[in-house]
């Protein structure tokens, strides 16, 4: 008995400390950057989303994130080349994208019966079962602007130190190793783009899809910021929606598994939120997915480079029963058609063996 009452306090202590780690430690690297819920309030992101165009000058990325959590406001830090234009997203985007890049779909038959064909099933029918398939000293402030929800800063920074205490002096609560993080941004004379995330209704929590942004700067080539990702604690996956001139894939994996190109193509006539984004002229369609099962392990930025124009859509397979005429299986009639034959055989067997016995008792 006292086993088991040890377990159960065992227990009920861990979860309490699970739950202090996660008050204690809020801040989530996300993607490209990094979600800065207040102290004492926690947020998650389930899923961010990023679309990318690169015309081979200037870059512009749209993420919209899917959060939970009890945070009432938050942070959003994202790193960028050069001077950031910063605009709301159009939410419909991503579901074209992912209309235009829907794997192909593919009947493959199969000739003996499974579970829920006939005889199996009860009647007749065939299967379709689916195939798996600044304020501060070092920090300048170039741009302020109020987008729907958000209260978007664009900042320059030439000290991490400066710009951890202008975001704090903000309202942007930064965590000190965060600061750290940001170095290798300011050595290169990188800027910021800082948004101050919260709900239009008075008390409202942040939950569900958030408006997206839309943030434009120029750059000579196609990087994707992911170095602040290293600060993840749980396994982060990225999906990437590029739209340039030609197919792109990262030149690395930088820490993370074998990046996966999940489709590649042209789109001769882009519509819709597609065109606003990459404009009416054809345009080649990159989708990429990659895991960070080790994010401590990112040790660098993506940087993507041009690759053959490869097309390539994946294939989700149906599995169906062989069948013809009116849905009668291809093996029935085989096995029927075979059972027939046989006893044809035997008939005429039978016959033979018939006439031959008959022509012996005749002469006598």
């Amino acid at each position: 008995m006292r086993g088991t009452h040890s377990r159960i306090l065992t227990t009920i202590v861990a979860l309490l400390a699970l739950q202090l780690g996660s008050l204690v430690a809020p801040a989530y690297a996300c993607g490209c950057g990094a979600m800065i819920p207040d102290k004492a309030e926690r947020i998650g992101v389930d899923r961010e989303e990023s679309a990318v165009r690169w015309d081979g000058r200037t870059e512009t990325v749209v993420m919209r994130f899917d959060v939970h959590g009890n945070a009432r406001r938050a942070a959003w830090i994202m790193p960028v080349p050069g001077r950031a234009d910063v605009r709301l997203g159009d939410p419909a985007l991503f579901d074209e994208l992912d209309r235009l890049a829907e794997p192909e779909q593919r009947d493959r038959h199969y000739f003996w019966p499974r579970e829920g064909d006939w005889p199996f099933d009860g009647g007749y029918g065939d299967g379709a079962a689916a195939a798996p398939p600044g304020a501060g000293s070092g920090v300048g402030v170039v741009g302020r602007e109020h987008l729907g929800p958000f209260d978007v800063a664009r900042l320059t920074a030439t000290d991490p130190e400066a710009l951890g205490d202008w975001l704090r002096a903000n309202g942007f609560e930064l965590p000190e190793r965060l600061t750290g993080a940001l170095r290798p941004y300011v050595e290169r004379k990188w800027e910021y783009v800082a948004v101050r995330l919260a709900p239009q209704e008075q008390g409202a929590m942040l939950h569900g899809e958030l408006t997206p942004l839309r943030i434009a700067f120029p750059s000579p080539e196609l990087v994707y910021p992911m170095r602040l990702s290293r600060l993840a604690r749980t396994p982060q996956t990225l999906g990437l929606r590029i739209l340039a001139e030609h197919r792109m894939e990262p030149r690395s994996p930088i820490g993370g598994d074998r990046p996966e190109v999940t489709f590649a193509g042209r789109i001769e006539q882009p519509e819709g939120a597609v065109a606003d984004l990459a404009g009416d002229a054809p345009v080649r369609l990159t989708v990429l997915e990659q895991r960070f099962p080790h994010p401590e392990r990112i040790d660098d930025d993506h940087h993507l480079r041009t690759v053959a124009d490869t097309p390539y859509r994946e294939v989700e397979y149906t599995d169906r029963l062989l069948t013809v005429g009116g849905g009668v299986p291809v093996w029935l009639l085989t096995v029927g058609g075979g059972l027939l034959l046989a006893v044809l055989f035997a008939v005429r067997g039978s016959r033979r063996r018939s006439r031959k016995a008959a022509g012996v008792r005749s002469p006598a």
